[in-house]
């Protein structure tokens, strides 16, 4: 086969990515607190940028910026450990309850000729598998961040050298001159996104966690945090994260504070991702919802919770890069979520030769 046909290059590319993405799970262990590590520095750029507008020295911005996040990070380490252990241990009450309240509802469809075999029903689905899925997950990102000393060293490191970053990545590109505008314009993309995403993240599961508290519901800090990591997610994100809580208040207090609960969840979504986010990033994300499922279960496979937690800032990566540049536009137009949304990053034509 002559390697320069269009076939042998496709069969080429394939290859090479199959290893790349071999090489990623294989150094997994690796890969997981690097790529959290530049998340946070990304996320927390704005704030070293801001500092540097009002003359403040790049060693003090950031190491405020540092202490900022060990100060919150152990005082919420403590209350979300805490929280979670006794969700735990009340994890067999809290399935019993919600197995007599399913079995009531089944009772009550039954009265209303809606058959259903309350035995089967309860087999088929275990109400306890979504508040446990929950907590499994929070786990797993409890495991990770065990790294804390290397994370918080390569996040340091990142911050201090974010300000010489492009330059070396015009240079290592052969562009000393800075004439690859697309570079630029990725990295600021880029930036950008995750500022952006990071800000209203935290204001979801702020507003989530006040709004639990003011309804009384059990391990509310538990439930705002699943809300910050899930708001990185969108469509399904806010689905899976307000499902354990809507059924931890349906336990306490029944369908009312259930239903108060679930609306909650939806009217900060819908601000936030409706109002907020569109105001300040000038327009969605761009992604099909078959896109997003499919990058969660592709990244979680991948890089385990934090793949799950990053898919959605991992693919907008891949996707502001294929728009960066001419040749790769047509592949970001196959993930983007409408027709509106592919005629914004539509490749140009040629235009017509008016010598002719």
């Amino acid at each position: 086969m002559d390697i320069k046909s269009p076939i042998a290059k496709a069969m080429i590319v394939m290859a090479c990515i199959i290893i790349v993405l071999a090489g990623i799970k294989a150094a997994s262990v690796i890969m997981v607190p690097f790529l959290l590590s530049a998340f946070i520095a990304i996320a927390c750029s704005p704030l070293i940028n801001w500092a540097s507008r009002y003359r403040i020295p790049r060693w003090a911005s950031v190491t405020l910026v540092i202490l900022i996040i060990l100060v919150i990070g152990f005082m919420l380490a403590g209350l979300i450990t805490q929280s979670l252990s006794e969700f735990r241990q009340n994890m067999p009450v809290y399935r019993e309850q919600l197995s007599g309240e399913l079995a009531w509802v089944v009772n009550k469809l039954n009265v209303l000729n809606i058959n259903i075999d309350k035995d089967l029903f309860l087999s088929y689905l275990d109400p306890g598998a979504a508040m446990s899925v929950a907590t499994t997950f929070i786990s797993g990102m409890g495991s990770v961040l065990s790294n804390l000393v290397l994370i918080l060293l390569t996040v340091i490191f990142m911050l201090f050298e974010a300000e010489s970053m492009p330059k070396r990545v015009h240079i290592a590109l052969a562009d000393p001159d800075m004439k690859m505008t697309h570079i630029d314009r990725f990295l600021k993309s880029v930036n950008s996104y995750l500022g952006i995403k990071m800000l209203v993240s935290l204001a979801t599961g702020i507003c989530i966690g006040g709004w639990l508290y003011f309804l009384g519901i059990d391990h509310f800090l538990l439930w705002s945090v699943l809300a910050f990591m899930f708001n990185f997610i969108p469509n399904i994100g806010s689905i899976i994260a307000a499902v354990p809580a809507v059924l931890m208040a349906f336990v306490e207090f029944g369908f009312a504070k259930a239903g108060l609960t679930g609306l909650g969840f939806v009217v900060v979504n819908m601000v936030m991702g409706n109002v907020i986010e569109p105001r300040f990033m000038g327009r969605g994300l761009g992604l099909s919802t078959l896109v997003v499922f499919l990058s969660l279960i592709f990244w979680g496979w991948l890089l385990g919770s934090v793949g799950m937690l990053l898919s959605v800032p991992l693919t907008m990566v891949v996707k502001i890069a294929l728009e960066s540049r001419e040749e790769t536009k047509w592949l970001a137009i196959l993930l983007s979520s409408d027709e509106q949304e592919a005629a914004n990053i539509k490749p140009k034509e040629a235009s017509p030769d008016l010598s002719e």
